[in-house]
């Protein structure tokens, strides 16, 4: 329930996979005893799905739980904080304080950077902040047409996205105004760490860097970095001499950007941006959303971790539509002859890997 759903068994035997089945005199007896087990222990309620299926001939009771609408579910006797369990990689895990957390919000349709904070912000520094976004997103339009019609940030527009809050003739700003803002005070885990290692393993440090304040900052500055770190060459086009990096700088740019974005700012760690002999790695902490794997990624699904943070984000140019990095990356590998872009789940983080290496 506090997944995608699932099936549970009744009648097969644990380790062989043997189907033992249930009598018929005693079937539907221990079909009310599950009912009942689980709709007892369990709060918020759960009712399952009970049916029987026959396989070769014996009896078996399949039990079907839908994704709940009420996260977290957890243990009844043993609370909130002790009792709620997540299936991760096809294992049942005591679900750490985080989890919880991140399972209340998606419970309650909110995102941790749309959430309000204890703090109050003057229509000064609200005007600031917007003239600041406004001369951001006009470095990064891709020409002077888009410029000229590139609207400025109102105050309203910051109330739409959830980034402040106005309570009683005072101005609140949300998780996410502050990581755009850059108050590290009150993230000091929302920092970018870069670090170039020799070889293709995390052994020996070449070279590294951690990047704080503002989050689209954190981002441009991220991006230089893997910049200077690449191989750069050329190539004669008519007259003009082009500078080529040896890897797609769009892809560079949306996978640090990306990981910002999507990152769960609740999960221990910091993103970092690992460059080897071999590949560009970003990893980014939190787990997947259970809706997304990474088939559907590849396709363009994407579920937005992070509303307002990636509105915000959007407006300033620094990511594209939504969803369409991934497919990007893998397409814009295959125009560089790399070999395919890899990405892994980790459970507790997520992994995009760049390969350097020319397809063979």
């Amino acid at each position: 329930a506090n997944g995608t759903g699932g099936k549970l068994i009744f009648g097969v035997q644990d380790k062989t996979l043997e189907i033992k089945g249930f009598h018929k005199d005693e079937i539907f007896k221990k079909m009310d005893a599950i009912t009942n087990a689980i709709y007892d222990s369990c709060e918020p309620k759960i009712t399952p799905r009970v049916a029987v299926q026959e396989i070769d001939g014996n009896s078996v009771i399949v039990v079907e739980i839908l994704e709940g609408m009420q996260k977290p579910y957890y243990i009844k006797s043993l609370g909130m904080m002790e009792g709620t369990f997540v299936r991760v990689s096809g294992t049942t895990r005591k679900a750490m304080t985080y989890m919880v957390q991140e399972l209340i919000m998606e419970g309650t349709n909110r995102s941790f950077d749309q959430m309000e904070t204890s703090k109050v912000i003057s229509e000064q520094e609200v005007a600031e902040f917007c003239n600041k976004m406004y001369q951001y997103a006009l470095e990064l339009c891709p020409s002077n047409e888009s410029r000229k019609l590139l609207p400025k940030v109102s105050k309203n527009q910051l109330l739409s996205w959830k980034l402040i809050f106005e309570r009683e003739g005072q101005i609140i700003p949300s998780n996410g105004y502050l990581l755009l803002a850059g108050d590290n005070d009150a993230f000091p885990e929302a920092t970018i760490q870069c670090a170039v290692f020799k070889g293709t393993v995390r052994d020996i440090f070449i070279t590294k860097k951690e990047f704080s304040g503002a989050i689209y900052q954190q981002i441009e500055d991220a991006y230089h970095f893997v910049l200077q770190h690449i191989n750069l060459g050329s190539r004669i086009e008519g007259i003009a001499r082009q500078d080529i990096y040896e890897l797609p700088i769009r892809t560079i740019r949306e996978m640090i950007a990306n990981a910002v974005c999507h990152r769960s700012f609740l999960t221990p760690g910091k993103i970092q941006v690992a460059l080897f002999d071999d590949r560009l790695e970003v990893t980014s902490p939190g787990m997947l959303d259970n809706e997304i794997t990474i088939e559907k990624m590849k396709t363009g699904l994407s579920k937005i971790r992070n509303k307002g943070i990636a509105a915000a984000l959007s407006y300033m140019n620094v990511i594209e539509a939504w969803g369409s990095g991934i497919p990007r990356m893998f397409r814009e590998a295959q125009e560089y002859g790399l070999k395919e872009p890899e990405l892994i789940d980790l459970g507790s983080d997520f992994r995009v890997n760049l390969y350097r290496a020319k397809q063979k």
